[in-house]
């Protein structure tokens, strides 16, 4: 962690990170607002952009937000997780995936590391001259895993 200022707004944001960590997105939302209300820190817009995408199921808001964090401060990867998790909140796994690697690449994260393992691996397709959405690879990969043999 990066040394903070001890200002009114430094230490809501912390008790934010705290809750985030406990996995309790409300409390987070009400202290980075209260953060951002003593101190404009557009470093801390990337966690308020996955609280409000989380909890009030604003994710463009919320995209936005951690796209100002950013754009602000591109090379920490912390803004990268925060993104993924909102697209994850949309359902848009695509997009969240890329978001975590180039995280990875800005700065490397165990929370990061943590949300790619959970998010799996494909297989290979069975039949590797045909494409992925081939339907013969499709209900062949299927079928094998139904039987267990994939």
């Amino acid at each position: 962690m990066e040394p903070r200022s001890e200002g009114a707004g430094a230490l809501e944001f912390e008790r934010a990170r705290r809750a985030l960590s406990m996995d309790n997105s409300v409390a987070a939302l009400a202290c980075l607002e209260r953060a951002l209300g003593l101190e404009d820190n557009p470093r801390w817009y990337s966690y308020l952009g996955y609280c409000i995408a989380r909890e009030r199921g604003q994710v463009s808001k919320g995209v936005d937000l951690c796209m100002v964090s950013i754009e602000r401060d591109p090379d920490s990867g912390e803004h990268y997780l925060n993104l993924g998790k909102v697209h994850l909140v949309s359902g848009n796994k695509t997009a969240a995936i890329q978001a975590f690697r180039e995280g990875m690449v800005r700065g490397w994260s165990a929370e990061i590391v943590e949300q790619l393992k959970a998010l799996g691996q494909r297989k290979p397709p069975v039949i590797g001259l045909l494409a992925r959405t081939n339907p013969l690879n499709k209900y062949l990969g299927l079928f094998l895993s139904r039987i267990g043999l994939r």
